[in-house]
């Protein structure tokens, strides 16, 4: 069956400023649509689509974040904050992809709030690890990118799909794995076992950006590479720059053409 009240509920779970009650409103509703009590259709137009945040964690520009090693508690509680911070940030972006788009096939509202059910899941995995470090989330600053690009790319499901999964998230298939290796060099053998399920997952998320972006290109009738490539020319002024984890990325969608572009990309930012 399919309901506005539903709908109504997972715009009370975009609005929900507390992180744990958020989690389970996202919970909540996926639940009904993985049962099949419903079958999330267009929600029609998004009207005012309020999203919210806990008051802390304080934003700041990046380069005032901590940095500190990875061999103290400080400079692990400093890495999965953010990472933390990223996964709450992408429990609203899914809410929002689902909620903002209308006239869309069924398939991409399905898409949308399992993406949220997922980050809401990998946001709750790691405020516990936070916990068992001696801290929560919202006790150290962070900045807020991610969701100043979902906010750029509200006025066009094209652009929204092009550049936060297949850019922004994506990001996440590149650093990760440097992640768990460092941490592993550490001994922190839980938060490696987190960012293994996170990274698998995230996998997925991009790939569905990916399909939603060349499904919207032919739609369009646009020519998928060059609409990236000009796209990432108009918000991020140029390439992107690496490194770049090419079998992730070509798990997660990018063509064979994307894939030497960015190896292309990476070479170049290597020194001579």
């Amino acid at each position: 069956m399919s309901s506005g009240g539903q709908w109504e509920q997972a715009r009370a779970a975009l609005a929900e400023p507390d992180p744990p009650a958020k989690c389970r409103r996202v919970a909540a509703l996926w639940a009904q649509v993985a049962s099949g009590q419903w079958v999330p259709t267009d929600p029609g137009p998004p009207g005012d689509l309020p999203c919210g945040r806990p008051q802390r964690p304080e934003m700041v520009p990046p380069s005032q974040l901590p940095r500190r090693g990875l061999g103290s508690v400080e400079g692990r509680q400093a890495l999965i904050h953010a990472i933390a911070h990223i996964e709450f940030n992408a429990i609203n972006l899914g809410l929002d992809a689902a909620l903002r788009f209308p006239g869309m096939p069924d398939g991409f509202y399905r898409d949308w709030l399992s993406v949220a059910a997922d980050e809401a899941r990998h946001f709750a995995m790691l405020n516990a690890r936070l916990g068992e470090l001696g801290t929560t989330y919202g006790d150290l600053p962070a900045h807020n990118g991610l969701w100043e690009m979902a906010e750029k790319t509200a006025h066009d499901v094209l652009i929204r799909m092009a550049l936060v999964p297949r850019v922004l998230e994506a990001r996440g298939l590149d650093v990760t794995p440097g992640m768990i290796d460092r941490l592993a060099a550490v001994g922190d053998e839980e938060t490696v076992a987190l960012l293994q399920v996170i990274l698998e997952e995230e996998e997925e998320h991009v790939a569905i950006g990916s399909r939603w972006f060349r499904a919207l290109c032919a739609q369009r009738k646009l020519e998928p590479e060059a609409t990236f490539r000009r796209l990432l020319e108009e918000y991020f002024n140029g390439p992107l720059r690496g490194p770049f984890n090419l079998d992730a990325r070509r798990r997660a969608g990018f063509s064979a053409e994307e894939i030497d572009q960015l190896a292309a990309m990476d070479r170049a930012d290597q020194p001579a």
